[in-house]
């Protein structure tokens, strides 16, 4: 039986309030503390001024708070239903018929909302965003020296014209451009011949193109160029799959870039898994809240309440946990992605509705 519209809309308002504000509350710490790092390393970096650091950290902050998402409607949740618990709204409403399964409908039909736009509005802007923060990224630090992390990137490659060692310092998502290059090249017999600093590369069909190149070949003199290209057997689907992380990818375009690698034989794995990660997303959502609810609906004056939170901390925790185990397995071709994504969330609502049959109807 289906819950009254107003007192419905009611409890609905009241799962989204405080889930929107658990979830801004942890969107704001990450930002201020992403924006003081940022400052930190932008003390040698030119043209890195405060507002502009203060963009960066916003484009940066969303694809960090998603994953947060599912602790935003667990801990939310929980903290609704001992708010109304703790107001005797809970009480009222048993004693006016209404059983714990009709009172958590406003909260299911939240989550999956929730859940459906988060996967249709905004992981798209999200994933945009963070190749945005990419960009900027590159151009103000691919020189510093604060930028440099120990996690250059490394290309070896054979051509035509020898061997040839590419080093950078970021790579830009969703292109085959790299930023702050450094290019060392071999004979074909192995023998150095010249070094080469880019300011970005870009790999094209058959070359890369560098810009703004300073070539250093033994015997010479330096020798800089706007654009300067070197051969390349590379295909540029396999740099780009390389370079760009699946969330980093919009929903939307996942399919797309999914049917695009498998075509160029290429594993499209990881994006595989990724897509179905966020199709289970509102169901994943609704797990939270049947968790939330199956240690928070206990009445105050019976106690124990807090070690039933406890409780269900410990269970989101598992949860999550275990997703993060078998994604870890799905991405590495061990189950299946479809297993990997859904068992989480078809696990954790089932689990949380048993808890609820034993408590309410057992």
């Amino acid at each position: 039986m289906l819950i009254g519209a107003t007192l419905g809309r009611y409890f609905a308002m009241r799962f989204v309030r405080t889930i929107l504000g658990v979830f801004l509350t942890v969107f704001t710490l990450v930002y201020t503390l992403d924006f003081v790092e940022l400052l930190r390393r932008a003390g040698d970096a030119e043209g890195a001024s405060t507002g502009l650091m203060a963009q960066l950290s916003l484009y940066r902050t969303p694809a960090v708070a998603e994953g947060v998402l599912p602790f935003a409607i667990l801990f939310g949740s929980m903290a609704t239903l001992l708010q109304l618990s703790r107001k005797l709204e809970l009480v009222v409403a048993r004693a006016a018929g209404i059983s714990a399964w009709q009172f958590l409908q406003p909260g299911a039909f939240v989550a999956l909302a929730i859940g459906a736009f988060t996967v249709g509005v905004y992981n798209p802007v999200s994933a945009l965003m963070k190749q945005r923060s990419t960009e900027i990224e590159a151009k103000i630090f691919s020189r510093s020296t604060k930028a440099n992390s120990g996690k250059d990137l490394w290309i070896r490659q054979r051509s035509l014209d020898g061997q040839a060692i590419l080093r950078a310092d970021t790579a830009i998502e969703g292109t085959t451009t790299l930023a702050g290059v450094s290019v060392f090249t071999f004979d074909d017999a192995g023998t150095f011949t010249a070094q080469i600093e880019a300011a970005r590369a870009t790999l094209h069909d058959g070359y890369w193109a560098l810009s703004q190149a300073r070539v250093m070949a033994l015997g010479q003199p330096a020798e800089s160029y706007d654009t300067y290209l070197i051969a390349s057997t590379l295909v540029p689907s396999q740099v780009r799959q390389r370079f760009t992380p699946p969330d980093s990818v919009p929903f939307w375009q996942l399919p797309e870039t999914i049917s695009r690698f498998e075509r160029a034989g290429l594993d499209a794995t990881r994006y595989r898994l990724q897509y179905d990660v966020l199709l289970a997303r509102p169901v994943l959502f609704l797990a939270m809240v049947l968790v939330a609810a199956s240690v928070s609906l206990r009445f105050f004056r019976f106690g124990g309440v807090g070690k039933l939170v406890l409780g269900g901390v410990a269970a989101g925790f598992v949860l999550y946990v275990a997703r993060q185990v078998l994604e870890g397995l799905g991405a590495s071709g061990i189950v299946t992605p479809t297993v990997a994504a859904w068992f989480p969330a078809v696990v954790g609502s089932l689990l949380g509705t048993l808890t609820l049959l034993y408590q309410e109807d057992g």
